[in-house]
């Protein structure tokens, strides 16, 4: 599914023509067809999470051929787990150490996932500002997991990941999903919590899986009420 400026303008909340400048002017990803832009969802997505612009989380519930229900983040943070401490020295041995922790099924290699979750980082880094990055699989298709996963790493050392404020990452959210659907669904959810206090103060200061998932579980809960 491609989007038409018009169609992503609403997802952001902006005019179409906002949109078209940020294509033209602000690295937006697009392509043309027929003379026209469209955008990938997925694009669009890393690109407003990148710089902190809300997107409207209604635009991610995609018809998609696997029609399991979409899980909760909450869900994928337990299948993932929260890691304190999470060792590694640089961008490459701390996502190798993440792949190590995600517990992939034997059909899956994990050099595989490691180099996918590298060539992410190359084509533009998954730091969002506040020390915060969310590395992910750029196309799900490739690893088919039994169940998404959200592992969150609380770094024992700082790591430059060339975050655009300068900052380097001490806090990882690495996305692993069987599906598009699936991966928009939990990067849209993220991004929604990380704009919430409630979540944000406490990764600042302690790594508390308890009071982590307490956090997610609760700001999940509002958006079910219409807190978007």
């Amino acid at each position: 599914m491609l989007l038409e400026p018009a169609e992503a303008a609403q997802a952001l909340n902006v005019d179409e023509r906002t949109v078209v400048r940020w294509i033209r002017k602000d690295n937006l990803p697009a392509e043309q067809i027929q003379g026209d832009y469209r955008i990938n969802p997925v694009d669009l997505l890393e690109w407003a999470t990148d710089r902190g612009i809300k997107v409207n989380p209604a635009l991610y519930k995609m018809p998609d051929a696997d029609d399991r229900p979409l899980p909760s983040l909450s869900q994928a943070l337990e299948a993932g787990g929260i890691h304190c401490a999470f060792p590694g020295d640089d961008k490459e041995s701390v996502l190798r150490n993440v792949v190590a922790t995600l517990e992939l099924p034997p059909e899956i290699d994990p050099e595989f996932i490691l180099q996918v979750l590298l060539a992410r980082e190359a084509m533009g880094t998954t730091a969002v500002g506040d020390g915060i990055a969310i590395p992910h699989v750029r196309n799900p298709i490739l690893v088919q997991l039994p169940v998404p996963k959200v592992a969150l790493s609380f770094l024992r050392r700082p790591v430059d990941f060339g975050a655009l404020d300068g900052r380097p990452v001490q806090i990882l959210f690495t996305i692993i999903s069987p599906t598009i659907r699936m991966h928009l669904h939990l990067l849209s959810k993220l991004a929604y919590c990380l704009r919430d206090e409630r979540l944000r103060g406490i990764l600042g200061t302690q790594c508390n899986a308890e009071a982590i998932m307490a956090a997610v579980r609760e700001i999940e809960q509002d958006i079910g009420k219409g807190g978007t």
